[in-house]
């Protein structure tokens, strides 16, 4: 797609992730990072669903660090993303797998053609086009299958300091802010039936996941993940909405 094609939030992100690619990779998509990601995000993202044989698009991919764990539950993946070197990362790692490089506001694909459409951190990307990747979402996704997705809320404790470190950190895009999750589900309350939603994201999340936020030297991750997993995973079911980082929700459309 064109970059006069893309929306003003998705240009925003494209020339952000341009700049901040190799990094960006090397700190999100290291093995700790995949330990944090499949315990924290994937195994309560994806409960209950069985997904071997399903045809599932993770939108936003970057350069696919859900595909590994989609892949290896039998799925049958597809990659989108608005960056070319996204969506050519993701084919060096990932050739089995079908890419496009599109939008997500406009992706031209048949409609009701997936069974599960996955975004992990990308929703909170398109801000003020957040309702309308949802809308086109729903429409690609057959009847009966799921959204499913991880993105920081609006609200928790956690936002009021994240929404004043976007403004000053030029690792963060300026359109960039959590997303207003009882809005969406007041506005998508007729096409999908919430089945899932959980509150989690604390030690491990900032100093495991984005090391890359805190500068943390990746050499040290191996060191201080394992400990730092276990303490999340003490901690998380005390939270509750107003003291998580993130929130993971199921939806399926109706």
């Amino acid at each position: 797609m064109d970059a006069w094609q893309l929306a003003d939030s998705e240009e925003i992100q494209k020339a952000h992730y341009d700049k901040i690619a190799l990094a960006y990779e090397a700190h999100y998509n290291d093995p700790c990072s995949q330990q944090y990601r499949d315990r924290f995000f994937h195994h309560p993202m994806f409960a209950g669903i069985k997904l071997a044989g399903l045809n599932v698009m993770e939108a936003m991919c970057g350069s696919g660090p859900t595909i590994q764990y989609l892949l290896s539950h039998g799925a049958r993946v597809t990659g989108l993303d608005i960056s070319a070197e996204a969506i050519n990362s993701l084919l060096k790692q990932w050739p089995q797998c079908r890419a496009i490089c599109a939008s997500l506001l406009d992706s031209k694909l048949e409609s009701n053609s997936f069974d599960s459409v996955v975004i992990v951190g990308g929703l909170h990307h398109l801000h003020p086009q957040v309702s309308a990747a949802v809308g086109e979402i729903h429409r690609i996704l057959k009847a009966g299958g799921y959204l499913c997705f991880v993105e920081p809320h609006k609200g928790a404790a956690p936002d009021w300091i994240r929404r004043r470190w976007y403004r000053r950190d030029p690792l963060f895009a300026s359109n960039e802010a959590a997303i207003d999750l009882e809005a969406l589900k007041q506005e998508f309350s007729s096409g999908f039936e919430f089945k899932r939603e959980i509150y989690r994201g604390n030690i491990a999340y900032l100093l495991v996941l984005n090391s890359m936020v805190f500068r943390l030297p990746l050499r040290l991750k191996p060191i201080y993940t394992p400990a730092l997993l276990k303490l999340e995973s003490l901690i998380s079911p005390l939270q509750g909405k107003r003291l998580s980082c993130f929130v993971v929700c199921q939806w399926q459309k109706k």
